[in-house]
């Protein structure tokens, strides 16, 4: 299992506040594909993959929730070890409230 700062990611999924050529250049010097909606006053269109766009709503919301949590929310570590453990542990009692299909 590699450390979550050795993974490479393979898009960026932003929203139009992030449109820019600046940081879809940067993004793919790095080899990040940037999936950006273009903002409706752009002069040149960039193409940009609607399919794993709809993804970022999903992790929008799991962060929501996070985010709604008590214990994570006023969690002030020392260590990042241990806020990740808390964040795990928020994780799984989340996907525990779901019923299973």
């Amino acid at each position: 299992m590699t450390a979550l700062t050795d993974a490479r990611p393979q898009y960026l999924l932003a929203d139009k506040g992030y449109d820019s050529d600046a940081i879809r250049t940067a993004l793919r010097a790095n080899g990040i594909r940037p999936v950006v909606p273009p903002r409706s006053n752009r002069k040149k269109p960039v193409r940009w993959n609607r399919r794993i766009y709809r993804q970022r709503n999903r992790i929008e919301r799991m962060i929501g929730h996070l985010k709604i949590n008590r214990a994570i929310a006023t969690r002030y570590d020392k260590l990042a070890r241990s806020f990740l453990d808390a964040l795990h542990i928020a994780a799984i009692r989340q996907c525990l409230r779901r019923p299973i299909l």
